[in-house]
């Protein structure tokens, strides 16, 4: 009976993928693979995604340079295997330090990567590296992998640990920036980025220079929760001479003997972005958090993990069993906002009130919540602040609501406007470009520009140099440039 229970979901998942493997062809490799996605859906997956990541990570307002991403992009398209998809450049608002994509042709580059890019040879080959995922649809191969994983487990199938990770993905969406691409992938996009940089007429070389310098900085996240580049690219063993070694075969090809590498004009390009966080758009100093842009603040618990997006903040607590969620609310009035909340969430009400929070209205709910993972009961606050309704949940199991609820009333209670001019008035670090004014070592330039000694080992990671290499007279270097 046990062997014919398992026997049963597996006939059936034969089944069902033989009616679902349809006649797909690999546009890079031109062999015929298992594709649960059309192009069209690749599309229409990727439409959705495309509004989950703005909405989490949020874009970077600076269209001259989104422009400039743009160009270099759609010319290396027209040159790859899927040349007739329509592809989307975005420039994420975070330091992170990563570019990734999702099906349906969706770039993303965050202004963490321009920042430690050296010239627009090296961004083309990591943008080529990008459009290689989407060509090769390597992304769609992973959303297959997480259907069939997903079939599987609805059947009572026993899965690896690998498949069952992607279990209870109703919506692929964002969870696909969380997987990690297998070393073929990241060899076949390697390849492809040369390839189609070489194409393009950039020194590919210069893509291997953007490897080796990242690997003195490994960032992996932020607070924003995005994960760095080698979280989602693990790195292919001999990676940098591969890529050596392709370019040098293009050339070959191509037989051209001129390469553009384009240095001064990426850098020029560059100059004002922003570098690391960005205060104006929430910090923590202090035990508390502070929001320049919609002028308020409130305190963060001691050893409370904080990730800050441009849509919610959350404060985790050292053990991980309470959080606490806060946001804005599209209602009108506090009231409105709590009772949005219980349609939207069917909790159950224990108590209600009307409060003030530091003169500001406001709306106190205790409530329980049922979900599939289980039981929580929450304290909530919906306060309002000038046009805004300001939402904070707290949740925490029902067996562990009184130890945490003095954290939660903490923290919400004591949410108020920011009137400090130092804080509403702060500034973030920012990328500068400088001319040298004489050949010398890297740190005497430095030395020469005032800027202190504890700053530079990151200002020669930033240029892909060491201190002790040789700088040209006239040639630019980037510096950072303090904020506060």
């Amino acid at each position: 009976m046990k062997k014919c229970s398992v026997f049963i979901p597996l006939l059936f998942i034969s089944l069902i993928i033989s009616v679902l493997i349809s006649c797909a062809v690999n546009p890079v490799t031109g062999k015929r693979e298992l594709m649960l996605l059309s192009e069209d859906d690749e599309i229409q997956l990727g439409i959705q995604t495309d509004e989950q990541i703005i909405q989490t990570y949020g874009l970077y307002d600076d269209p001259e340079l989104l422009e400039y991403i743009s160009e270099i992009g759609k010319r290396l398209v027209k040159l790859s295997h899927r040349p007739h998809l329509e592809f989307h450049f975005r420039l994420l608002d975070t330091p992170v330090i990563n570019a990734f994509a999702v099906p349906g042709g969706y770039i993303y580059i965050t202004r963490g990567i321009l920042a430690y890019l050296n010239s627009e040879a090296e961004f083309a080959g990591v943008l080529g590296h990008e459009i290689g995922h989407v060509t090769a649809r390597h992304s769609a191969k992973q959303y297959t992998r997480a259907q069939l994983a997903q079939l599987g487990l609805n059947v009572g199938m026993v899965l690896s640990d690998t498949f069952q990770k992607y279990a209870g993905l109703a919506q692929f969406g964002v969870g696909m920036l969380f997987l990690r691409f297998s070393r073929d992938n990241e060899r076949q996009a390697d390849q492809l980025g040369v390839e189609y940089s070489s194409k393009a007429g950039y020194d590919a070389t210069q893509m291997a220079n953007f490897f080796i310098n990242l690997q003195r900085v490994n960032p992996e996240a932020d607070r924003s929760g995005l994960p760095g580049w080698f979280s989602t690219h693990p790195s292919p063993t001999d990676r940098v001479n591969s890529i050596k070694r392709l370019a040098a075969e293009w050339k070959q090809k191509l037989g051209r003997q001129n390469f553009e590498v384009d240095r001064e004009e990426y850098l020029q390009k560059i100059d004002g972005l922003v570098f690391g966080e960005d205060p104006r758009q929430g910090f923590v100093e202090g035990g508390t958090f502070y929001h320049p842009t919609l002028a308020f603040q409130f305190p963060v618990p001691d050893k409370w993990k904080v990730i800050n997006t441009p849509t919610q903040v959350q404060m985790v607590s050292p053990d991980e069993d309470a959080v606490i969620i806060f946001g804005l609310s599209t209602t009108s009035s506090p009231g409105e906002a709590a009772v949005q909340f219980l349609e939207k969430s069917k909790a159950t009400v224990l108590t209600r009130k009307n409060v003030t929070v530091n003169r500001l209205p406001a709306y106190q709910i205790v409530s329980e919540l049922t979900s599939p993972e289980g039981s929580f009961r929450l304290l909530s606050y919906f306060i309002q602040k000038d046009d805004n309704i300001f939402v904070f949940h707290g949740l925490t199991d029902p067996q562990r609501f009184e130890q945490y609820q003095r954290y939660f009333q903490s923290t919400m209670t004591q949410f108020r406007k920011l009137t400090d001019s130092t804080k509403l008035n702060i500034q973030p670090d920012r990328i500068r470009i400088k001319k040298v004014s004489h050949s010398a070592a890297l740190q005497d330039v430095l030395r020469s520009f005032g800027i202190p000694e504890k700053d530079w080992e990151t200002i020669s990671i930033l240029n892909g140099k060491k201190l002790t290499d040789m700088v040209q007279r006239n040639s630019l270097i980037k510096i950072i440039e303090l904020g506060r």
